[in-house]
């Protein structure tokens, strides 16, 4: 089923208000799902924005493409640039015990991307092949994620008690460096809206205090929620986990809209009633069961499910509880937007 994309619709419901269509949201889509539902290699830009528009959605996601890692010293194994959703079969994990920089010596030594280094080449392209309706999301994240991983999470959790001025200087240093990517994002015309991504809790709990979090972290968060209102953006936020804790944090940052609401992790119908009218809510398709192992016509069903409950009056744009692997079933996904385009419409009668 054909729709035409409309930003101006999900910018409509990422700032809480009620659209034409629940609009479709993915941080990530695999490349083999993207050439199974288009029936083609995606080798390019211009194929690239052929899927998002002919999946249904309004808009393409860009990163800059930055190499943090430029010199001789490498990182552990896990560090990566793009979501795993766009990266196939290609999976690592981060180091849980000591990372590259691991003391003031290491971090004096480790050899930072220089801003003239980053490429914004896919930002200038996109603006000659984009469709007029359809605008491209600025993305990019992991100042929380990359400092621990840098310094390996059980370092990084003793050098938050034994040496906090080097916590301080990692946070202040990778900040810069992902600030600075949003900051050339919003010079691009084609930009709409802004979305960091950092995952800062598991499924039962936060990965590290709140206050923790409210020292080192969320002032980055402001920053570029800052940013991105002073230009007039929708600014969405993902992290997976339980965040009760911290939605007043979140939303003091200038969050407009929060991803993905992991089933496992928040009833999605309680975040919304949490958050209504200060935050819109973003996916919740269950990645664990649903789109993984489920069949076509489950999902249809949660899909509707979901329609049903998390639309009326706006606020929502529907997608997976994560990103879209190589490991779900193209059938699924394909039930998953076809459902949505079918069933999104406003008023919701399902």
């Amino acid at each position: 089923m054909e729709r035409e994309p409309n930003f101006d619709r999900l910018r409509t419901a990422l700032l809480c208000g009620e659209p034409d269509y629940v609009p479709l949201v993915e941080l990530g889509i695999a490349q083999c799902i993207k050439e199974g539902y288009l029936q083609k290699r995606i080798t390019s830009l211009a194929d690239e924005v052929e899927f998002w528009r002919a999946a249904g959605y309004d808009y393409v996601k860009l990163q800059p493409i930055i190499n943090m890692n430029p010199g001789d010293i490498q990182p552990r194994e896990g560090r990566k640039t793009t979501p795993i959703a766009e990266e196939g079969t290609q999976r690592k994990w981060a180091s849980e015990h000591n990372g590259v920089i691991t003391s003031q010596e290491e971090f004096e030594r480790y050899r930072w991307p220089a801003p003239e280094s980053v490429d914004y080449s896919r930002f200038e392209t996109i603006t000659q092949i984009l469709p007029d309706s359809m605008k491209v999301i600025g993305q990019y994240g992991d100042i929380f994620t990359m400092v621990w991983e840098m310094m390996g999470f059980e370092n990084f959790s003793l050098m938050l008690y034994e040496n906090p001025e080097l916590i301080e200087q990692m946070f202040q240093t990778t900040g810069e460096i992902v600030y600075n990517l949003f900051e050339n994002m919003v010079t691009f015309d084609c930009v709409a809206a802004l979305w960091y991504s950092d995952d800062i809790a598991y499924a039962n709990s936060l990965i590290v205090s709140p206050t923790v979090l409210r020292q080192y972290f969320f002032p980055w968060l402001r920053k570029i929620g800052k940013l991105a209102r002073q230009h007039n953006l929708p600014f969405l936020y993902h992290t997976d986990g339980v965040l009760w804790d911290v939605f007043d944090d979140i939303i003091a940052c200038d969050v407009n809209a929060i991803h993905p609401i992991e089933p496992k992790a928040m009833d999605i119908a309680k975040v919304k009633e949490r958050v209504k009218g200060k935050l819109c809510v973003i996916g919740n398709i269950d990645l664990g069961y649903t789109l993984t192992r489920g069949t076509p016509e489950e999902t249809t069903e949660e899909v509707k499910e979901k329609i049903r409950l998390l639309a009326p009056g706006g606020g929502y744009c529907l997608g997976s509880s994560n990103s879209v692997p190589d490991y779900v079933k193209a059938e699924n996904y394909r039930a998953m937007v076809e459902t949505t385009k079918k069933f999104g419409k406003y008023p919701i009668v399902l």
